[in-house]
């Protein structure tokens, strides 16, 4: 029996990643090519993943009820978001384009990239490669910005964010 070391940051956006490509041929080489994280980090990833029953190690078809429970009552506790100085970046949480309607706040958020257009408050993403795999992955920019309003949103928020989560990931495949 392997030891489980915790869950890590980079273990949410590879979980994403699953859901979004549930149709799909799950290949490590290709969630590293997608997410620019390593080989290996992605099999010690898939590997907790599957200690943590979030995730089936034969099929690798996430559990998304259990996933999403994580996602809710953990995420703000487990990985929580610090506001950080202005910087430049692309928009999250809130400021993301396709939530920015759908949510209260004024304040805009980023995570810091050379290559953004945007300004605003940063925070740091769930994994430093983020903002180059949402830069090929709309809907994955989409849900890791709800995460954040998950992260550090108020409970009005945090729910309305849970619940597009919900809506999206049971739309992506099996449950």
């Amino acid at each position: 029996m392997k030891e489980h070391k915790g869950m890590r940051p980079q273990d949410i956006v590879i979980l994403l990643k699953l859901i979004i490509d549930a149709d799909q041929e799950i290949r490590i080489k290709d969630l590293s090519s997608k997410l620019f994280i390593s080989g290996s980090e992605i099999s010690e990833s898939l590997n907790r993943s599957a200690i943590a029953r979030l995730i089936d190690p034969a099929t690798r078809v996430v559990n998304k009820e259990a996933f999403l429970k994580f996602l809710e009552y953990g995420l703000p506790y487990v990985f929580p978001a610090q506001l950080g100085p202005v910087m430049q970046g692309l928009f999250t949480a809130h400021s993301e384009s396709s939530l920015y309607l759908s949510f209260s706040s004024e304040e805009k958020l980023v995570w810091a990239d050379e290559f953004g257009k945007e300004r605003g408050q940063s925070i740091l993403p769930l994994y430093p490669t983020v903002s180059k795999a949402v830069r090929k992955d709309r809907l994955l920019y989409k849900l890791l910005a709800l995460c954040d309003i998950i992260r550090i949103g108020d409970a009005a928020d945090k729910n309305k964010a849970v619940w597009q989560l919900r809506e999206i990931c049971h739309a992506r495949g099996p449950v």
